[in-house]
């Protein structure tokens, strides 16, 4: 018993010497310091050391997750300004004549005493598995980088683009999907300060109700 904890006390000490981190992050920087997203002020940013000795192989896997999610948050923050905007589908949801603004914003649309029929949620999740396991995905083999779900269907003129130009919409789509992540989150935090009675007045949508 005591050969584990010294030996965990060691390991421990050991994952936090200056040297061997400095050697890794040094490592992960001359590896991937001109990578895409990497831009100023900022710079290569990796504070949690995730690409530290790390092959390409790896990189590529965390830029296909980061896009992912980047995509789905901006769904999701421009899910919230519409609906909260007033914006919502016509008609109704259900067979009972329940409309879709009849429904509350953001996750009380899902979670709660007001959320749609269970039902629903288990569509909206079939439908997300169905696009994750059929479509969002390189089916063809002809992605040109990490994310690239066109299949040799969608384009919308893609092709005519130069590298540069090529290079400068996906460092934006990056940038976008960045931005998103933290819009998305922020609005899940003050939708959870609202429960506390710390009701914040926010720009373009307002107070989240």
């Amino acid at each position: 018993m005591k050969l584990a904890i010294l030996s965990s006390i060691l390991a421990t000490a050991a994952a936090f010497a200056p040297a061997s981190k400095s050697a890794a992050t040094t490592s992960a920087l001359s590896a991937f310091e001109n990578e895409l997203g990497v831009q100023e002020p900022i710079g290569f940013w990796d504070p949690l050391g995730m690409l530290d000795d790390v092959d390409e192989e790896r990189f590529q896997r965390l830029r296909y997750v980061e896009l992912k999610h980047g995509r789905i948050c901006q769904l999701a923050f421009l899910g919230q300004i519409i609906t909260r905007g007033g914006t919502h589908l016509p008609g109704d949801i259900d067979l009972d004549g329940h409309s879709f603004d009849s429904y509350p914003n953001g996750i009380a649309a899902i979670i709660g005493p007001d959320a749609i029929p269970a039902l629903g949620l288990i569509q909206i999740i079939g439908f997300v598995g169905f696009l994750e396991l059929f479509v969002m995905k390189d089916v063809t083999g002809e992605a040109e980088f990490p994310g690239d779900f066109r299949n040799g269907f969608l384009d919308f003129g893609w092709d005519i683009f130069d590298d540069r130009v090529k290079l400068v919409k996906r460092g934006i789509e990056l940038n976008n999907a960045r931005a998103a992540m933290m819009g998305i989150l922020g609005l899940m935090v003050h939708e959870k300060l609202n429960e506390i009675g710390m009701v914040a007045d926010l720009p373009i949508i307002g107070a989240l109700q």
